[in-house]
Protein backbone atom coordinates (compact mmCIF):
# COMPACT_ATOMS: atom_id res chain seq x y z
CA UNK A 1 0.00 0.00 0.00
CA UNK A 2 1.76 3.25 -1.20
CA UNK A 3 1.80 6.61 1.18
CA UNK A 4 -1.07 8.21 0.03
CA UNK A 5 -3.49 5.24 0.39
CA UNK A 6 -2.35 4.36 4.06
CA UNK A 7 -2.76 8.68 4.70
CA UNK A 8 -6.56 8.03 3.43
CA UNK A 9 -7.03 4.85 5.21
CA UNK A 10 -6.50 6.48 8.48
CA UNK A 11 -8.48 9.84 7.40
CA UNK A 12 -11.32 7.45 6.79
CA UNK A 13 -10.78 5.17 9.78
CA UNK A 14 -8.53 6.33 12.10
CA UNK A 15 -8.80 2.71 13.95
CA UNK A 16 -7.64 0.95 11.41
CA UNK A 17 -4.80 -0.79 11.85
CA UNK A 18 -1.32 -0.13 10.33
CA UNK A 19 -0.73 -2.30 6.78
CA UNK A 20 -0.09 -5.84 7.12
CA UNK A 21 -1.43 -6.14 10.87
CA UNK A 22 -4.30 -8.25 11.93
CA UNK A 23 -7.29 -6.79 12.09
CA UNK A 24 -8.92 -6.90 15.74
CA UNK A 25 -12.75 -5.97 14.50
CA UNK A 26 -13.79 -6.86 11.26
CA UNK A 27 -16.45 -4.19 11.70
CA UNK A 28 -16.02 -1.02 9.18
CA UNK A 29 -17.62 2.05 10.20
CA UNK A 30 -17.78 5.17 8.43
CA UNK A 31 -19.75 7.84 9.91
CA UNK A 32 -21.54 10.77 7.51
CA UNK A 33 -19.53 13.40 8.32
CA UNK A 34 -16.02 11.74 7.54
CA UNK A 35 -17.66 10.31 4.17
CA UNK A 36 -18.82 13.91 3.70
CA UNK A 37 -15.26 15.91 4.57
CA UNK A 38 -13.85 13.02 1.99
CA UNK A 39 -16.37 13.92 -0.40
CA UNK A 40 -15.62 17.64 -0.10
CA UNK A 41 -11.44 16.53 -1.02
CA UNK A 42 -13.20 14.86 -4.12
CA UNK A 43 -14.61 17.69 -4.97
CA UNK A 44 -11.59 19.34 -5.53
CA UNK A 45 -10.07 16.93 -7.03
CA UNK A 46 -12.88 16.72 -9.50
CA UNK A 47 -13.21 20.64 -9.95
CA UNK A 48 -9.17 20.14 -11.27
CA UNK A 49 -10.66 17.49 -13.41
CA UNK A 50 -13.35 16.20 -15.70
CA UNK A 51 -16.07 17.05 -12.79
CA UNK A 52 -15.99 13.69 -11.21
CA UNK A 53 -13.98 12.04 -8.61
CA UNK A 54 -14.00 8.58 -6.84
CA UNK A 55 -12.28 6.88 -4.31
CA UNK A 56 -12.43 2.84 -3.33
CA UNK A 57 -12.63 3.02 0.57
CA UNK A 58 -11.94 -0.83 0.59
CA UNK A 59 -12.45 -4.10 -0.90
CA UNK A 60 -13.87 -7.23 0.63
CA UNK A 61 -14.76 -10.90 -1.33
CA UNK A 62 -17.71 -10.40 -2.57
CA UNK A 63 -18.24 -6.67 -2.69
CA UNK A 64 -16.49 -3.24 -2.64
CA UNK A 65 -17.41 -0.15 -1.38
CA UNK A 66 -16.28 3.46 -2.38
CA UNK A 67 -16.99 7.50 -2.25
CA UNK A 68 -18.43 9.34 -5.16
CA UNK A 69 -18.63 13.07 -6.33
CA UNK A 70 -20.14 14.13 -9.20
CA UNK A 71 -20.83 17.82 -10.77
CA UNK A 72 -21.39 16.04 -14.76
CA UNK A 73 -23.57 13.12 -16.28
CA UNK A 74 -21.79 10.18 -15.76
CA UNK A 75 -21.90 7.25 -18.37
CA UNK A 76 -24.04 5.16 -19.61
CA UNK A 77 -23.00 1.71 -17.75
CA UNK A 78 -23.89 -2.11 -17.46
CA UNK A 79 -21.94 -4.26 -15.10
CA UNK A 80 -22.50 -8.02 -15.92
CA UNK A 81 -21.59 -9.54 -13.04
CA UNK A 82 -22.10 -6.68 -9.97
CA UNK A 83 -24.83 -4.31 -8.80
CA UNK A 84 -24.41 -0.87 -7.31
CA UNK A 85 -26.19 0.18 -4.80
CA UNK A 86 -25.73 3.76 -4.18
CA UNK A 87 -26.86 5.81 -1.05
CA UNK A 88 -26.37 9.69 -1.24
CA UNK A 89 -24.78 11.50 1.06
CA UNK A 90 -25.87 14.54 -0.36
CA UNK A 91 -26.88 16.83 -3.47
CA UNK A 92 -29.18 15.57 -6.05
CA UNK A 93 -28.94 13.73 -8.89
CA UNK A 94 -31.20 11.79 -12.03
CA UNK A 95 -30.84 7.50 -12.47
CA UNK A 96 -32.10 6.30 -15.35
CA UNK A 97 -31.99 2.52 -15.46
CA UNK A 98 -33.27 -0.04 -17.84
CA UNK A 99 -33.56 0.40 -21.42
CA UNK A 100 -30.29 0.80 -23.93
CA UNK A 101 -27.10 2.08 -23.17
CA UNK A 102 -26.26 4.17 -26.69
CA UNK A 103 -22.96 3.88 -28.33
CA UNK A 104 -22.11 1.04 -26.33
CA UNK A 105 -18.52 -0.21 -25.83
CA UNK A 106 -16.59 -3.11 -24.05
CA UNK A 107 -13.94 -1.39 -21.75
CA UNK A 108 -13.13 -5.15 -20.06
CA UNK A 109 -14.78 -7.93 -19.14
CA UNK A 110 -18.23 -8.11 -18.27
CA UNK A 111 -18.06 -4.30 -18.50
CA UNK A 112 -20.22 -1.82 -21.18
CA UNK A 113 -19.78 2.02 -21.24
CA UNK A 114 -21.39 4.11 -23.78
CA UNK A 115 -23.06 8.13 -24.32
CA UNK A 116 -26.72 7.60 -22.70
CA UNK A 117 -29.10 5.20 -21.67
CA UNK A 118 -32.02 4.82 -23.93
CA UNK A 119 -35.46 4.02 -22.95
CA UNK A 120 -34.85 3.50 -19.35
CA UNK A 121 -37.12 5.33 -16.19
CA UNK A 122 -36.04 8.28 -14.45
CA UNK A 123 -35.55 8.78 -10.90
CA UNK A 124 -35.08 11.41 -8.84
CA UNK A 125 -32.20 10.91 -5.95
CA UNK A 126 -31.97 13.47 -3.00
CA UNK A 127 -29.79 13.03 0.11
CA UNK A 128 -30.77 10.01 2.22
CA UNK A 129 -32.03 8.00 -0.92
CA UNK A 130 -30.59 4.75 -1.62
CA UNK A 131 -30.72 3.04 -4.94
CA UNK A 132 -30.11 -0.57 -5.78
CA UNK A 133 -29.38 -1.44 -9.91
CA UNK A 134 -29.09 -4.78 -10.47
CA UNK A 135 -26.65 -6.77 -12.03
CA UNK A 136 -27.38 -6.88 -15.92
CA UNK A 137 -29.31 -3.41 -16.04
CA UNK A 138 -28.15 -0.27 -17.78
CA UNK A 139 -27.98 2.58 -15.49
CA UNK A 140 -26.50 6.17 -15.78
CA UNK A 141 -25.87 9.10 -13.52
CA UNK A 142 -27.19 12.85 -14.41
CA UNK A 143 -26.65 15.72 -12.82
CA UNK A 144 -27.76 18.95 -13.44
CA UNK A 145 -25.72 22.00 -14.43
CA UNK A 146 -25.90 23.30 -11.62
CA UNK A 147 -26.02 20.43 -9.12
CA UNK A 148 -23.41 18.03 -7.27
CA UNK A 149 -23.75 14.39 -6.09
CA UNK A 150 -22.13 12.34 -3.42
CA UNK A 151 -22.48 9.24 -2.91
CA UNK A 152 -21.40 6.05 -0.62
CA UNK A 153 -21.24 3.61 -3.68
CA UNK A 154 -21.25 -0.54 -2.55
CA UNK A 155 -20.72 -2.68 -6.20
CA UNK A 156 -21.85 -6.23 -4.71
CA UNK A 157 -20.93 -9.16 -7.08
CA UNK A 158 -24.58 -10.95 -7.82
CA UNK A 159 -23.49 -13.46 -10.51
CA UNK A 160 -20.26 -15.04 -11.07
Amino acid sequence: MDELAAEILKRIDPEAPAPGAVHTNPVDHYSPAVLLERGAYLRKVAKHGDGSASEMLKEYAQHFTMLSFRSRDGEAEVHEHHADLFYVLDGHATLVTGGTVAGARAIGPGETRGDAVEGGTRQELRAGDVAHVPAGVAHQMLVASDKTVTCFVMKVVEKA
